[in-house]
């Protein structure tokens, strides 16, 4: 070690020696020579100012003229100092605009019906309802009460092999030519099959205008859009008041046709015997990313077609729950084997707790698992209700239908969805001040305070690394020697033989 030592010290005494060698032969300019460059440096600069310092004869013009520079400089310190604040403080600006088109996207619909099982198939068997809330658990919050923990334990030995999913699929609401009476869209008839099946909170739920379309349906004139007429048929479905569900009618959620549906505290309800007169509007939204903004780019969805915040808290939720009880709930995305009710209850409800504990899948800002996406498509909506229908029609719709005018106002339900107008309102998150925008403004207060400009700029690096390297050279040429460059003598056979090893 002290032998390689001995050679980093040879080698940098022999670079220093090298480099003094060099610069002596530079020949290092007089004091003369030295005011001589500054002179013409403060004549010939483009900085307004120095050169009435050098040129005036009068002492107080000369001191005037010093305390207008200073404080030129001053100030424009101070103004590029405020302009780099205002920039990293990543400000941004909100544009509104209301673009006209002659033809608009339709949304997607998903409509339920608020009363989730047919009556006969959970007469004698209440536990349903809360096995739903348990697996369903995963879309929305839910407690789970202790006083079912017995009857399901007694429920889970006796049905191991009891399907959820299947006992929904083919006992909960359904859709057909005797639920869905009416349908049309833009003056053209749609049927059942226009619709696509969808397990959500209410069960079964079916999709109108849905993503697996060839081509999206669009519409080209306001006030027109999707009529529908459903008839619930109370006495055939019911559900549980204890879990929240009074009412009776339909409920729906309005939204894009590349993103699942939500209906936590955001569905629609239209009650039996109503019209509802649904009018929406096309707001799009970009957000800028971070820093300006809080969306992330970069996130992929795997099993959505755009990335939406639901979308990925959903992927989110399926990826803990399946790392932890190595199956996927029905309800969430992805590909895995799908989780039994004993899963559910032993496994899946205490992870999607631990979750929600520790924050495992969180949204909002640009740092969570989840931030805001980057573009967004809602659809506002305002909702009318008149009743229906008037007695008039109740009589032909009785003769009509073949019901009784007291069925019709109990068991039907119309709803209207359309287009306010053929437009829609783009809310753009943007930069309030880019880099070029930062440089001109820098640009600006150097020119109006000091009258420079880039090449002023380039004059004064040149005028400082010059006088740098006239020091540099005073310092190794006049400076005294420095220690240990004269090496003893009695030294010179330790180090040749220092080299020589090395």
């Amino acid at each position: 070690m002290k032998q390689f030592g001995k050679c980093i010290g040879f080698d940098a005494r022999g670079l220093l020696e090298k480099m003094r060698l060099y610069l002596t032969r530079k020949p290092l300019p007089s004091l003369e020579e030295r005011k001589k460059f500054d002179h013409e440096f403060a004549t010939s600069t483009s900085f307004h100012g120095v050169h009435n310092i050098v040129q005036t004869r009068s002492k107080i013009r000369k001191v005037l003229w010093m305390l207008v520079v200073l404080g030129s400089i001053t100030i424009v310190a101070w103004q590029i100092w405020n302009r780099f604040t205002h920039y990293f403080s990543w400000p941004t600006t909100t544009s509104i605009v209301v673009q006209y088109v002659e033809n608009i996207e339709f949304p997607a619909v998903t409509f339920c019906n608020v009363n989730r099982f047919q009556a006969h198939a959970v007469a004698n068997l209440s536990i349903i309802f809360f096995l739903w809330s348990i697996v369903s658990e995963v879309l929305h919050a839910f407690g789970i009460d202790n006083k079912f923990s017995q009857e399901l334990k007694d429920f889970l030995q006796g049905n191991q092999n009891f399907s959820i999913k299947e006992f929904t699929r083919n006992n909960g609401f359904y859709l057909n030519n005797s639920t869905l009476l009416e349908c049309e869209f833009f003056g053209q008839p749609c049927y059942p099959e226009d619709f696509e099946h969808v397990f959500t909170e209410y069960g079964n739920c079916f999709t109108f205008n849905h993503m697996d379309l060839p081509a999206r349906r669009r519409v080209s004139v306001s006030g027109r859009g999707l009529s529908l007429l459903f008839d619930i048929k109370q006495a055939q479905f019911t559900d549980d008041p204890t879990f929240g569900f009074l009412d009776a009618g339909i409920i729906y959620v309005i939204h894009s046709p590349k993103e699942p549906p939500r209906f936590d505290g955001l569905g629609l309800s239209t009650p039996v015997g109503m019209h509802a007169n649904a009018a929406i509007s096309q707001l799009k939204t970009v957000i800028q990313e971070y820093p300006w903004g809080e969306c992330n780019p970069n996130i992929k969805l795997q099993h959505h077609k755009i990335y939406s915040t639901y979308g990925c808290l959903q992927e989110c939720k399926a990826k803990h729950i399946q790392a932890k009880c190595g199956c996927l709930p029905f309800l969430l995305p992805g590909n895995g084997t799908e989780c039994d009710l004993q899963k559910f209850y032993s496994c899946v409800s205490p992870a999607l707790y631990k979750i929600e504990l520790m924050g495992l899948c969180t949204m909002g800002t640009h740092n969570s698992t989840c931030p805001v996406p980057c573009e967004e498509t809602d659809y506002p909506t305002t909702v009318t209700y008149s009743s229906f229908v008037n007695e008039k029609a109740l009589q032909f719709l009785s003769t009509k239908l073949k019901r009784s005018p007291e069925y019709i106002r109990e068991n039907l339900v119309y709803i209207d969805i359309k287009y306010h107008d053929l437009n829609y309102k783009m809310t753009q998150q943007q930069k309030a001040l880019s880099v070029s925008e930062l440089l001109a403004n820098v640009g600006g207060q150097l020119g109006l305070f000091c009258g420079a400009s880039m090449i002023t700029v380039i004059e004064i690096v040149e005028y400082v690394f010059t006088n740098f390297c006239w020091l540099c050279i005073f310092l190794l040429l006049k400076a005294p020697e420095m220690p240990q460059w004269n090496i003893p003598a009695q030294n010179e056979q330790t180090d040749k033989k220092g080299i020589q090893e090395c």
